[in-house]
């Protein structure tokens, strides 16, 4: 499990690398919620995916395989349960990247 490190601001871009794959996530809110796009090696993979409390962003093993990026990612909300919101991102609602190995250990099994 890695911390994606964010800002309290309405709009970013975070570039890294995980899982050796260069990764771009777009982290932006909306009227409706927070939303994140991942672009992978400069295709967008996921876009327009609402950010829940604890729920999965690319969601299920046969999405993740078709895109060809390992893991996932979770929003975890450090002081209760809700969803995450700007002013929080960063301290109280923090970005994990999750590795094969961790969503095996969440109780997500890769079949």
């Amino acid at each position: 499990m890695e911390l994606i490190p964010l800002q309290a601001i309405p709009a970013q871009n975070v570039e890294t690398t995980l899982a050796n794959q260069s990764v771009i996530l777009r982290v932006y809110q909306l009227r409706y919620g927070m939303f994140i796009d991942v672009t992978v090696t400069g295709v967008l993979e996921v876009g327009a995916v609402i950010c829940n409390n604890t729920t999965l962003i690319i969601r299920n093993t046969y999405l993740n395989r078709n895109v060809g990026f390992e893991g996932d990612f979770v929003f975890q909300d450090t002081q209760g349960n809700t969803n995450p919101i700007f002013p929080g991102l960063g301290t109280r609602y923090q970005l994990l990247y999750l590795s094969p190995d961790d969503l095996t250990s969440f109780g997500v099994a890769d079949t």
